[in-house]
């Protein structure tokens, strides 16, 4: 039975206490050659996606023309430096995330939402399809107010694309991004490493609007 515990998130009080030393990570992407973390090159944006287990998501993103890098990780909790395993506990609050830092010169921020939202389904709470718990949340994290405003927009646009096909409503959360914490080396590019490994991910067929207002 699907336990109570992965269906909430904890309160601060409640979470688990982590620790003060970071995850060590390898520095390069284990298909791009770029770099895992800062500093990144100076024309490089930044945002962070939760939809569903992060092995999927992650290679969704790396494929796109004009994205740096990417990166597993865990954010919109209250433990520091957690484990993949207090993660899926339910008791840190956490998400499982990727980070994509791309060249807006070369892939606009539009399009890599647009693909955010057509990649999972957004209206499922505290899962992603047979992938159940607090982590498995749809997730938005932004780095600027203009970021916040078109994650916003974006989900507006969608939610009446969603809505003319009578699906729900969609419970992405979407705000300024909390601090992001590395996932262990073996979730990095976990599906170049492991080519048959799990990819739950999967959309609603309803695809976003051409062009956004």
């Amino acid at each position: 039975m699907f336990s109570l515990t992965k269906a909430t998130l904890p309160t601060r009080e409640k979470a688990l206490p982590g620790r003060a030393q970071a995850v060590a990570i390898t520095n390069r992407h284990a298909v791009k050659g770029t770099p895992l973390l800062p500093p990144f090159p100076q024309q490089m944006e930044q945002i962070v996606f939760g939809m569903g287990c992060f092995w999927g998501a992650e290679r969704r993103f790396w494929q796109q023309p004009g994205v740096y890098t990417t990166a597993a990780g865990y954010t919109a909790g209250y433990t520091p430096n957690p484990t993949y395993e207090e993660v899926c506990s339910g008791l840190t609050g956490h998400n499982e995330v990727v980070l994509v830092v791309f060249d807006p010169n070369q892939i606009a921020l539009e399009k890599i939402l647009k693909l955010f939202w057509e990649s999972h389904n957004p209206t499922q709470g505290m899962r992603q399809g047979n992938d159940r718990g607090t982590q498995y949340r749809s997730g938005i994290y932004t780095y600027s107010p203009a970021q916040l405003l078109l994650a916003q927009q974006t989900c507006a646009t969608y939610q009446q694309a969603l809505a003319a096909q009578g699906l729900d409503e969609i419970t992405t959360e979407i705000f300024e991004a909390p601090e992001f914490f590395y996932a262990e080396d073996y979730h990095q590019q976990y599906l170049a490493k492991n080519p048959g490994g799990y990819c739950g991910l999967g959309g609603t067929g309803v695809c976003f609007a051409n062009e956004l207002s």
